[in-house]
């Protein structure tokens, strides 16, 4: 009721289309705006989470997941990285839009994940950012993306144990083998004992071609880590 009388004085507007939202839902984003997010379900890969066309069938194994050895078990993502979810992560990055990745994991939260319960997992790890890159920002977009759902699960949140100890060049332009060789050893475990027969969810926000959450997965498992598996905002398709 206050929520509903606060819209009725206040207007609320969408955080991605900036028209008038009202309609209560208290994630920030209006309906128009929600129902054109490309929500990724079956049919997709066991593995990567890649969801396939024609969009009817069973799912199943993709041919990079048959041929690439993979650290996670699996990895799902809400959407596919394209039109206003594209849009609004690349609003929430490099405009530092902080509140609107608030908004994005609040819907995040909402999320339906074939295979994956957040019931399994006894701790969250956003991939960090480089300490150079996290002054340059201010922040990372997986930390506030992963409070979110941390907030919403009851999961303890390590946003310490995994550090990025290399800078790496953006991943945006490299082919699959390049984004692989350009994340090998950059990252590290601060206290292995933190993981060790933990199962672990790592989040990030894209999943492109999975170079950087298996190696994030890879250092985990090494560790210890009894399960590791990946949960991202959108996927490249």
């Amino acid at each position: 009721m206050i929520q509903g009388l606060l819209d009725l004085l206040f207007s609320p507007q969408c955080v991605i289309c900036g028209e008038t939202r009202g309609d209560g839902t208290g994630d920030g984003i209006c309906h128009t705006c929600r129902s054109q997010i490309g929500y990724i379900t079956s049919p997709l890969c066991h593995r990567c989470g890649l969801p396939f066309i024609p969009e009817s069938g069973i799912d199943h194994f993709c041919q990079d997941c048959l041929q690439s050895s993979l650290f996670f078990v699996i990895a799902r993502a809400l959407g596919r990285y394209e039109g206003g979810l594209k849009e609004a992560i690349t609003r929430f990055k490099y405009q530092e839009k902080i509140t609107l990745g608030e908004h994005l994991g609040r819907i995040m939260v909402q999320g339906m994940y074939p295979g994956l319960s957040f019931s399994l997992y006894h701790v969250l790890m956003p991939v960090p950012l480089h300490p150079k890159r996290l002054r340059e920002r201010g922040f990372n977009q997986a930390a506030v993306l992963a409070s979110q759902l941390s907030r919403r699960y009851r999961i303890p949140l390590d946003l310490f144990s995994l550090r990025r100890i290399r800078p790496t060049e953006s991943q945006i332009h490299l082919g699959f083998h390049e984004r692989r060789k350009n994340v090998k050893g950059a990252f590290t475990l601060k206290d292995a004992e933190k993981v060790q027969r933990k199962n672990i969810l790592v989040i990030d926000d894209v999943y492109t071609s999975g170079a950087t959450v298996n190696e994030c997965a890879k250092v985990l498992m090494k560790a210890g880590a009894a399960r590791v598996d990946v949960l991202t905002l959108a996927r490249a398709v």
